[in-house]
């Protein structure tokens, strides 16, 4: 269609160009092996959050401090599922 129309307005036909507007190829990749070394530091990384977890929850209930713990939990756990869906949702 915008073929067409670009045609109407130069008056000129170029079979060059309808041609090339066309898929000749398409070539894929394949997705890449999970790696055991990656996915030990993805568990440690969710072990020293569960940690932190614990010592926030403990300091905001042992200390006395103007806000909740979930101010300080909730972005951390946050930030490492999106770290693990990425590259679980990247890797087979």
């Amino acid at each position: 269609m915008l073929s067409a129309l670009v045609r109407l307005f130069t008056g000129s036909s170029s079979p060059d160009t309808e041609c090339a507007a066309f898929v000749e190829e398409v070539r894929t990749r394949e997705r890449e092996r999970r790696n055991p070394r990656v996915e030990r530091l993805i568990l440690i990384c969710w072990l020293l959050i569960a940690l932190k977890h614990v010592a926030v929850i403990w300091c905001v209930h042992h200390y006395p401090v103007p806000f909740d713990a979930l101010w300080v939990n909730l972005p951390t756990w946050l930030l490492g599922t999106l770290a693990t869906v990425t590259y679980y949702g990247r890797v087979r």
